[in-house]
């Protein structure tokens, strides 16, 4: 029988910052992500902040993705309204297709949500999720998120507004 993967995070540094320009770049990353110019930024605002956490995804010691939790007023006021104080913003993507649809970003998004509510005061953790995404936004709701409504992300347009409260883990 095949060992399942070991999936685990990592801290990610300016030096990976180049392996994540260039999956950042990919046509598949930016359908989900959006453009790269606006990526790279969001990357490098999550790497510089003292309210960020980046992590490389890696299966068996192998990076295979990034992903950041940052408390989401870092993004300014191009956020949902009714987005309560104190929650943080999720983001991942798994690049290497081999690995992606077998769990791998759920055991990332799962260990990064653990992660935030460990090491922060966060009230909740959001996701914005493409509503043509839907691969992961089953994801998210196997990670335990819940909708909460269909919000027009000004960058990648309707998008699910998902939320999973630290309230909800115990």
């Amino acid at each position: 029988m095949e060992r399942p993967p070991r999936v685990s995070l990592r801290r990610a540094t300016r030096a990976d910052f180049d392996t994540i320009r260039r999956w950042l770049s990919r046509p598949d990353i930016q359908d989900w992500w959006g453009p790269v110019s606006a990526t790279e930024a969001e990357v490098n605002m999550a790497l510089s902040s003292d309210h960020g956490i980046c992590r490389m995804i890696e299966v068996d010691g192998v990076p295979v993705g990034y992903a950041h939790a940052v408390d989401a007023t870092l993004w300014g006021d191009s956020l949902p309204d009714d987005l309560e104080p104190g929650t943080w913003d999720l983001d991942l993507f798994v690049a290497d297709e081999a690995h992606r649809g077998k769990g791998v970003g759920q055991v990332a998004l799962a260990a990064l949500r653990e992660e935030v509510f460990a090491t922060t005061l966060a009230v909740a953790v959001c996701v914005f999720p493409s509503v043509k995404n839907e691969r992961a936004v089953r994801a998210y709701e196997k990670a335990g998120f819940r909708w909460k409504r269909v919000w027009n992300d000004p960058e990648m347009g309707h998008s699910w507004f998902m939320v999973s409260r630290r309230d909800d883990l115990r």
